[in-house]
């Protein structure tokens, strides 16, 4: 019966993705079918530490991140967890010989975010890396599937895409991680004073993260390449939406892309793929 869990766990990572997030769900789905269950399953591993830094407000969130910690060390020793989560994330962990030390760095920036509320340049750039960058390494070890030269070369852009998905999502998020989190993660900006400068400084930043990011993506193996694709062009549509936004207006609502807009999205990057032409 230990292969009936096994899918079982990997059924609930997936369960996770079509639940939390439709963008990263839709783009997953585009992989090829043999690399879309470790995806899900890296994807399920980083929502669920985000759920507990996030969203467990009336629970021990410290004790919840250290128990999950250790979970998830003690199944990748052991290579089983009654988690289903964590169970189908240690699976992928053991299969592909992922670096535990990403894992240590992402649950570093988690733990992070439940006692500082602002940063230093130095500090943003760590908790960057740890809750995002070391994501898309995760992503990348299970796309190059053991070749380690393509992994060297295309690590470089991996971090980068990372590192645009998360500050796009914090300034989209500005608002809520502030009146909510009471978290300010861009370094020197103040909320309450935040201003065209400071917007046009960070979307300078993050600008050149998506044009190194793009050339890396060309790179990757077919079995992966279109479904990365879509997901970058879904955040720079995003981001694009963001540029068009004043700062004003950026800390009173939250952007999004509408559904008819992904699909879109979606289908021109399918013919972009079709000629050849990412």
């Amino acid at each position: 019966m230990m292969p009936l869990f096994h899918k079982m766990s990997r059924d609930c990572s997936k369960i996770m993705a079509a639940q939390y997030s439709t963008s990263f769900n839709h783009a997953i789905q585009l992989l090829r079918p043999s690399i879309r269950p470790h995806i899900f399953s890296i994807y399920g591993f980083v929502r669920l530490a985000d759920e507990i830094v996030d969203s467990f407000h009336q629970i021990n969130k410290q004790d919840l991140l250290q128990q999950c910690k250790l979970q998830t060390f003690q199944a990748i020793d052991t290579g089983l967890s009654l988690n289903p989560i964590l169970n189908s994330f240690q699976l992928t962990v053991n299969e592909f010989k992922i670096d535990t030390g990403l894992i240590t760095c992402f649950f570093d920036s988690m733990q992070t975010d439940l006692h500082q509320h602002s940063y230093d340049k130095e500090g943003y750039h760590k908790y960057i890396y740890g809750s995002a960058e070391v994501v898309g390494l995760m992503c990348l070890t299970v796309f190059c599937e053991g070749n380690n030269d393509l992994f060297d070369q295309l690590k470089p852009g991996a971090c980068a895409l990372g590192a645009a998905f998360q500050k796009v999502n914090f300034l989209r998020d500005i608002k809520a991680d502030y009146e909510v989190l009471g978290r300010t993660y861009f370094p020197g900006v103040d909320f309450l004073h935040f201003t065209e400068k400071d917007k046009n400084e960070i979307e300078n930043d993050i600008s050149r993260d998506f044009s190194m990011a793009s050339a890396s993506i060309r790179q990757l193996p077919a079995s992966s390449r279109f479904g990365v694709f879509v997901a970058y062009r879904y955040y720079l549509s995003l981001f694009k939406k963001i540029q068009h936004t004043k700062a004003t207006e950026l800390i009173q609502k939250r952007l999004r892309i509408s559904n008819a807009g992904k699909f879109f999205i979606m289908m021109r990057a399918g013919v972009q793929n079709l000629v050849n032409l990412i």
